[in-house]
């Protein structure tokens, strides 16, 4: 039987703009030493993101996004932060910044298996729900 790990996470933010401080969740970065495990997965939901920010560049926002995903991977499609030790990029990707793409507060939490964990915290973190 697995014994639990315990990991780290940060839910990815989008803020279209900074000044209003007005966030929508967009992800989940998580890390286990235990399982040297480093992800991300991101679901940008177009449609709360226009409500916020009407003029929003999507493609753009996008790309940004899957820059997460490929840090996560590592390697030289990441560029020189893709080349940093697994720890290395987990601080780097959820250091503090005031920019449009942001990371909160990192919490912990404990798993049998960190991929279904992430994709749990994405379901309960950043999937919103129909109403009823």
């Amino acid at each position: 039987m697995p014994t639990p790990s315990s990991f780290d996470y940060a839910i990815i933010r989008l803020v279209p703009r900074v000044e209003r401080e007005e966030f929508i969740n967009v992800g989940v970065v998580l890390f286990c030493v235990q399982h040297r495990f480093l992800g991300a997965r991101v679901e940008l939901d177009v449609a709360r993101l226009k409500a916020l920010s009407p003029d929003a560049d999507v493609e753009l926002l996008s790309g940004h996004l899957e820059s997460f995903r490929r840090v996560c991977v590592g390697g030289k499609d990441a560029g020189p932060i893709g080349r940093l030790p697994q720890k290395e990029r987990w601080h780097w990707l959820v250091a503090p910044r005031s920019t449009m793409l942001q990371t909160g507060p990192v919490h912990a939490g404990i798993c049998d298996d960190p991929d279904r964990a992430l994709e749990h915290l994405l379901d309960t973190m950043v999937r919103v729900k129909p109403a009823g």
